[in-house]
């Protein structure tokens, strides 16, 4: 007898057994994910490093031992965004490059998951210094006469269509540089006032115009564009741009609490009312002094506010300082700055505007940065006549190929805050080590990622030490350098 042929059958039938699972054998956990162990960091400087990308390894809390900074426990304002002007010069430039090309910059500039995930940008409602034309939404007399103008349907609205793709939650803040001219009146109000350079808003045109912004909205909004806030004047007291209209802050008062107001209100408008949209210094105008602080005094006006909007063609951010004081319930943004000849060097704006704008913004409780034009090509075009002829985009375009581009001062500004605050990321209190010429902001971020902004004024490199309850992390920030840094602790 073959002993094999014999024990085959119970071989085969024990192999089967030894594959099923018993019911109440114990479940095999996963094998534990590897801790966190490094923060990616982000760096510019002037001596070359452009947005350079390394790591940092996260230590013990007891390995630092000097430079340390600590949590305080306060907590401060939550951050809306980054971003750009999406001009129609910005747009024009955008639509002359290659499709490949264009995507992948917009990628790169808005995506969360493959970019730097841009997330607020600044649109004209209607003509600006940087159109293609001088128009609004109406410029036949009679509201009834509102329509989308095609020069936005040629060249805003397929860049809004790109973007929105890449990143559907980018928040947009709509500005006008000027009422439709048939509702303008001289300054002293006794005549009509034929052109789109200064005048000021006729009352008896204040719900018109109130319908006019509630239509721009809800065209924008149907067609995938939502939008988070508008401002009612772009710089009201500069009475000198191609498109302009001088609306004092009497004017702007009135026709939020006797017009716009209610109309956002009676039409369930959901985006902000920003005031004023102009410079720190008031244009030196002393009876504008203080004009979104006196539109917040009248509780009437005041209850449809969410905040002011800001520029620094003049003054100093230390305004805000005041405005916050007085009104610290009503939110601050910084909406434009622009390089150009007159004041363009990539060391100097690189440092000087991420500490006056960026950081100087949002430690007076500031929610959000937009720069102005996004793209001009390497002649500053396009742009209208009277408008500004010197400005610089944050990036520049090669008007030979239509694709090249060289990335100025203000793109890697909003790179830094971009790549590493999430819309809603938290300002943090911190107590601990200081020293002259370093400046440094530490956020959380939604998703519980933590965030650091830093930046270096001194000839020197610079240490400091950031110390949680598990970790402790030494970023080393290179002479005259921005550092943006990102970790989960």
């Amino acid at each position: 007898m073959n002993i094999f042929r014999f024990f085959l059958p119970l071989l085969a039938a024990l192999a089967v057994s030894c594959k099923e699972k018993p019911a109440d054998s114990p479940v095999v956990p996963d094998p534990p994910q590897p801790a966190v162990v490094e923060a990616a960091v982000y760096t510019t400087s002037v001596s070359g490093d452009r947005f350079k990308e390394s790591t940092v390894a996260l230590k013990k809390p007891e390995d630092a031992v000097f430079y340390k900074v600590q949590l305080s426990g306060e907590t401060f304002q939550q951050v809306d965004g980054f971003g750009l002007a999406i001009t129609q010069a910005s747009c024009y430039n955008l639509l002359l490059m290659p499709q490949e090309e264009r995507t992948a910059f917009l990628k790169e500039l808005f995506s969360r998951e493959e970019g730097l995930g841009s997330s607020l940008i600044r649109v004209c409602i209607g003509g600006s210094d940087f159109s293609m034309d001088e128009f609004t939404w109406c410029d036949r007399k009679g509201i009834e006469n509102f329509d989308v103008h095609p020069l936005d349907e040629e060249y805003l609205f397929p860049i809004l269509d790109e973007i929105f793709k890449i990143n559907p939650a980018v928040k947009i803040i709509g500005s006008p540089w000027s009422c439709p001219k048939w509702m303008k009146m001289t300054e002293n109000g006794k005549a009509a006032y034929d052109s789109w350079t200064g005048g000021r808003l006729n009352p008896v045109y204040y719900q018109d115009y109130a319908t006019y912004f509630v239509k721009w909205i809800r065209e924008m909004e149907g067609r995938g564009y939502p939008i988070y806030a508008v401002t009612l004047q772009n710089e009201p007291l500069n009475r000198g741009n191609s498109m302009s209209l001088y609306m004092p802050w009497e004017d702007q008062r009135d026709f939020i609490k006797q017009a716009v107001g209610p109309a956002f209100e009676a039409a369930g408008v959901k985006a902000k009312i920003l005031l004023f949209d102009h410079n720190y210094n008031f244009d030196d105008i002393a009876s504008q002094k203080d004009y979104p602080v006196k539109i917040m005094q009248d509780a009437d006006a005041a209850r449809y506010v969410a905040g002011s909007a800001w520029h620094n063609y003049g003054g100093h951010v230390s305004t805000l300082d005041r405005v916050h004081s007085q009104f610290p319930d009503k939110d601050i943004y910084f909406t434009e700055a622009s390089i150009g000849t007159w004041n363009y060097t990539f060391d100097g704006c690189l440092i000087n505007d991420f500490r006056d704008i960026f950081l100087g913004t949002l430690s007076r409780f500031g929610k959000g940065v937009t720069l102005w034009n996004l793209m001009l090509d390497d002649e500053r075009k396009p742009y209208r006549p009277g408008g500004c002829s010197t400005c610089f985009g944050a990036v520049t375009l090669s008007s030979k190929d239509r694709k090249s581009i060289v990335k100025n001062s203000h793109y890697y500004n909003v790179a830094h805050c971009s790549k590493v605050l999430q819309p809603g990321a938290v300002r943090l209190g911190t107590t601990g080590y200081e020293t002259a010429g370093l400046t440094y902001q530490w956020y959380k971020n939604p998703d519980g990622s933590q965030a650091l902004l830093l930046l270096n004024e001194g000839t020197a490199a610079a240490e400091v030490n950031f110390v949680t309850e598990k970790h402790s992390l030494n970023c080393k920030v290179p002479a005259k350098a921005i550092q943006s840094v990102l970790w989960r602790d």
